[in-house]
């Protein structure tokens, strides 16, 4: 079974992913939403930048962001004047380290959802006084949730897996920064293959599940609309 520090990493991991999630959630969602309607040429720049973390090995990311979170760095300087505290091998810089590797998983399945929308329907509801807010969170968040849903998880889903860059910033310390991939590959290093088995089992099933749960909920929208 599950020792005591696996389940610590276990709770850890699931704040990690959550905590990454929601702030996805609010960085992600305009940032989709803006890559699905302008016309601007900046487009074609920033959409390579943000699917850079999907073929960009992790090790090479966290190593650049070990860099970054340095205490001589602009950005760890920063964070040491502010907090009193470094900024690698924190639970802070995983957050920050998972947001950036986990950002196209999160936008690229909702931007697609935003350009399916089409202009028509947004369309239709301006020409009944609807002003650009109110057609987005009356309009397009409940049309595309089956973006937001299927976003949502497999960033959620990213994050639970992640390994490479978070053994970059994190390290491994046990309650801070020791999350279930990491302890599972203390666990196999140290011939502990029982551990391991667990482990990786609880892994394989939560990703099956979370699959699971994603497909039957595009399959529910899609017949609920096909009408």
């Amino acid at each position: 079974m599950f020792a005591d520090q696996d389940l610590v990493a276990l709770l850890l991991t699931l704040k990690l992913a959550l905590v990454t999630t929601l702030i996805l959630l609010l960085l992600g969602t305009p940032l989709a939403w803006w890559l699905a309607n302008t016309k601007r040429r900046v487009k074609l720049l920033i959409e390579p930048v943000v699917a850079l973390p999907l073929i960009l090995p992790p090790t090479v990311m966290g190593f650049y962001l070990l860099i970054a979170f340095a205490p001589d760095s602009l950005v760890g300087g920063l964070w040491l004047q502010l907090t009193g505290t470094p900024l690698a091998f924190t639970f802070s810089a995983l957050v920050i380290g998972s947001v950036i590797y986990s950002l196209p998983f999160f936008t690229q399945p909702l931007q697609i959802a935003f350009e399916n929308l089409g202009a028509g329907v947004l369309e239709a509801a301006a020409t009944m006084g609807a002003r650009p807010l109110d057609r987005f969170f009356s309009v397009a968040v409940p049309l595309c949730r089956r973006g937001f849903i299927t976003a949502a998880s497999l960033s959620f889903a990213h994050t639970v897996g992640e390994f490479g860059i978070v053994l970059m910033i994190g390290g491994n310390i046990p309650g801070e920064t020791r999350v279930l991939s990491i302890a599972l590959y203390d666990h196999v290093e140290s011939l502990q293959y029982s551990e391991a088995h667990w482990l990786a089992g609880g892994l394989l099933l939560f990703s099956f599940l979370m699959l699971l749960m994603v497909y039957g909920a595009n399959r529910r929208f899609q017949m609920r609309y096909s009408f």
